[in-house]
């Protein structure tokens, strides 16, 4: 007989296994990230490359605009919100109504 794939219990297991990983990824990259700039502040003369590149680098992550998520996952937020797009300029020789 073929299993019907994973049981619920399976599925949810998983998820929060994958979410407890994401988490502690972010917090040994945010970790490494405050060693490497507390150690650019308060030992300038004893940090090297490795800081400076680590500091830099979370730093250009950090100013990321928030906006930059996946086309399907930003239509789908759109569409749960009941948001609709914003309209076009109106076309030459066209004129806009009164407001």
């Amino acid at each position: 007989m073929g299993g019907s794939g994973p049981g619920p219990w399976e599925v949810a297991v998983r998820r929060l296994l994958r979410l407890l990983a994401a988490w502690a990824l972010a917090v040994t990259v945010g970790v490494l990230w405050w060693w490497a700039v507390l150690r650019l502040v308060l030992a300038p003369a004893d940090s090297g490359a490795v800081e400076g590149a680590v500091a830099v680098g979370g730093w250009g992550l950090g100013v990321l605009p928030v906006h930059c998520v996946p086309g399907p996952a930003r239509r789908a937020r759109r569409a749960a919100a009941g948001a609709t797009r914003a309209s076009t300029l109106p076309r030459s020789g066209e004129g806009s109504a009164p407001s």
